[in-house]
C-alpha cells in the first residue's frame, strides 16, 4: 500500500474505542489494505520540554509521563510521536510503560475519567533533524510536517499533548469543521 496519498483525519484519535478494538492506527490502516503498527521507543518520566509544559499549564522542567512511538505502515516508519501526560494522571499507570495499551491511550484515559471535549492542533514544516532523518528513511532534502496537539477535557483543563512528525511527501491532512 502506497501512503504517498495517504489522508488522515484527527477525529478517530480522538474518540474513545470500545472493548476489544483496536487502536485507532491500526483500524485506519486496516480499513484502507494495509497494516498500521507502532513501536514503543520509551515510556516513562522526563523534564517538560518548554512548549509541552505551556501546552499542559505546567511550570517549566515539570515532571511529566512521555510515551515515544515509531508508526509505521506495511512495515514502513511513516510518523514519530512523543505523547506527554501530567505525572499526577499517568505515573503508576501503563501510560508510563513500555507496552501496548489495549484501545490506546484516548480509550484507557477516558476510563479514567479524562475525556477530551476541545482539542487545538498547530501545524508547521520544517527540515527534518539527523534522528528524524534516518528514523522516517529521508533524504536530506525531504521536510517534515510536526503537528503539536493539546487535549483539554470539558473544564478546559489540558491533560495530553502530542508532537508528530511525519514526511511533508506522504502525507495530507485533513480538517472537517462543523459551523453552526
Amino acid at each position: 500500500m502506497s501512503d504517498s496519498t495517504w489522508v488522515s483525519s484527527s477525529l478517530p484519535y480522538l474518540t474513545a474505542r470500545e472493548k476489544g478494538e483496536s487502536d485507532a492506527w491500526a483500524a485506519e490502516a486496516g480499513s484502507r489494505g494495509g497494516k498500521g503498527t507502532q513501536r514503543i521507543a520509551y515510556a516513562g518520566e522526563t523534564s517538560a520540554p518548554e512548549e509541552v509544559a505551556a501546552l499542559l499549564g505546567l511550570p517549566p522542567d515539570e515532571t511529566v509521563i512521555v510515551r515515544r512511538r515509531v508508526i509505521a505502515l506495511d512495515g514502513k516508519p511513516c510518523e514519530l510521536t512523543h505523547t506527554y501526560f501530567p505525572a499526577h494522571i499517568a505515573r503508576g499507570t501503563r501510560l508510563a510503560e513500555v507496552r501496548k495499551i489495549p484501545g490506546g491511550a484516548v480509550t484507557f484515559l477516558a476510563e479514567r475519567g479524562h475525556i477530551g471535549a476541545r482539542v487545538r492542533e498547530d501545524v508547521t514544516a520544517r527540515m527534518p533533524d539527523a534522528e528524524e532523518r534516518e528514523v522516517l528513511c529521508l533524504s536530506p532534502d525531504q521536510p517534515v510536517l510536526r503537528l503539536s496537539r493539546v487535549t483539554l477535557d470539558s473544564d478546559d483543563r489540558p491533560f495530553q499533548v502530542d508532537m508528530m512528525v511525519m514526511p511533508a511527501h506522504r502525507q495530507r491532512l485533513r480538517y472537517e469543521i462543523r459551523i453552526g
